[in-house]
Parts: structure tokens; C-alpha cells; sequence
């Protein structure tokens, strides 16, 4: 069973809908006995880093995220649910991230008539090997939504990269924690084939 993260956040019901596509029976909770049972965990997420930091300590699933990251039961965010796991964010500097892994949250700087925010389809590059793009072809395309981004701290984590006005970490992944800052649930076919992917770790 897989175990969505409910914190309020946009985007559960859409990566419900795609994990149903591959027949995985899914559970939409806060629960923390849920979360700890489940064979995989997800944190999905829209909206701001600051109302969801709170949000997450609001419901207790600060410490209920760092206990399955200890157990290493295999855990994905996406989106803004890749920025929570990180130090810090640009969008609100004065809040905390959950600090599970190293590197900061930036604004994607304006400039080249670049729309704020980056909202459509990009390429990604590979520069180090991912369990979650395993069948994949070069470049595949998925879609983004965000005004901030990724830069980690270990260039070693990282598993996918993108362009867009600068160099964004699109993807990472640390023993048994993975992150997207695209939305494989919204991607089509590959997202689908970066879902399955995961489902099968």
C-alpha cells in the first residue's frame, strides 16, 4: 500500500488518480500508524513553503516523516514536497525545511524574458544515474510548475537536471529518499513510466 502525505496540499488527487492507473491501492492520510504501515510514502504538494512547513508541524508530520525516512521505507516527494525536504527556501527564509537533505531552495532569477512561474514542458539530463528514470529514453519531457528551485549540496544526489534561466536540480535521490520538482503525475507517459519506477523499488 502506498500512503499520500495529507497536508492540505493541490496536488493528491491527481497522483492518486496515476497511482490507480497501476492498480497500487493507495490511502490518502495524516494518520500516523497509516503512514508508518504503508510500503511506500508520498509527500505531493502545491501552494507555498512556509503554509506547508506549518502546516506539516501543525498535524505532527514532522517527526512522522523522519521516522519512515529512518525505517528506509521508500519515500518521494514532488514538487514543492522535493522543496520541503531541504534546509531552506528563498519564499520564506525565515522558516525551517524539514533539513532530511542538504542544499537550498532558490527563486528562479527573471531576466530573458522568462515567465515566473515556469510553467510547461521541459527536457531532462541524467548526470547521475536514478533508480526512477530506469527505462527511460535521453531527454525525456515532463512537466513543471514552480517559481523556485533546487540547488543541492551533494552534486552526488542529484539524478536529473533541467534548464530554465539556470541550472535547477530536477530530481535526487538518497538511499531510500527520492524527489521531483516536476509532476510525474502530470508528465504522461513518462511520468507514468517515473511512477511505476518508484511503485516497483
Amino acid at each position: 500500500m502506498i500512503a499520500i502525505i495529507d497536508y492540505d496540499a493541490g496536488n493528491i488527487k491527481s497522483v492518486e488518480k496515476a497511482l490507480q492507473l497501476l492498480n497500487q491501492k493507495v490511502v490518502i492520510t495524516r494518520e500516523r500508524d497509516a503512514i508508518l504501515k504503508a510500503d511506500k510514502v508520498i509527500l505531493p504538494g502545491v501552494g507555498s513553503f512556509g503554509d506547508a512547513m506549518g502546516k506539516l508541524r501543525q498535524y505532527g508530520l514532522v517527526e512522522v516523516i523522519e521516522e519512515v525516512v529512518r525505517r528506509g521505507t521508500p519515500f518521494l516527494g514532488i514538487c514543492l514536497g522535493l522543496q520541503l525536504l531541504f534546509e531552506r527556501s528563498d519564499e520564506a527564509p525565515q522558516i525551517e525545511g524539514l533539513g532530511i537533505l542538504k542544499g537550498e531552495i532558490l527563486r528562479i532569477p527573471d531576466g530573458d524574458g522568462l515567465k515566473i512561474p515556469h510553467m510547461g514542458w521541459n527536457s531532462l539530463r541524467f548526470p547521475n544515474q536514478g533508480r526512477l528514470f530506469k527505462g527511460l529514453p535521453e531527454e525525456p519531457y515532463v512537466y513543471f510548475v514552480h517559481s523556485y528551485y533546487l540547488k543541492a549540496k551533494e552534486e552526488e544526489i542529484v539524478t536529473a537536471t533541467t534548464e530554465y534561466g539556470t541550472l535547477i536540480h530536477a530530481s535526487v535521490e538518497k538511499g531510500n529518499v527520492f524527489a521531483c520538482q516536476f509532476h510525474p503525475e502530470k508528465s504522461s507517459d513518462t511520468g507514468i513510466q517515473i511512477l511505476k519506477n518508484f511503485v516497483e523499488l
